[in-house]
């Protein structure tokens, strides 16, 4: 299955060499969930505070399936 990674900010770092901007496409087997391919990538769990499949919020036990779209951001701070 190909997943579309979007990695924000400071998560872009994990994004394997190669690849352009903050995307990249990712096979992973059936019934990966977001947490493992996060792991696979090398992004720390503490690292993921917003995640979002396909433009909904979603977390790390989902399922993932074909042609997904995620897009996970740091936490963030400022005032």
């Amino acid at each position: 299955m190909k997943i579309e990674v979007n990695l924000y900010a400071t998560l872009s770092r994990y994004i394997p060499d190669g690849s352009k901007g903050t995307t990249h496409t990712v096979d992973v087997k059936e019934g990966t969930t977001v947490s493992e391919l996060l792991k696979q990538l090398g992004v720390p769990a503490e690292s993921a505070k917003l995640i979002f499949l396909d433009g909904m919020h979603s977390n790390g036990d989902t399922v993932l399936k074909d042609g997904n779209r995620l897009g996970v951001f740091p936490p963030v701070g400022g005032g």
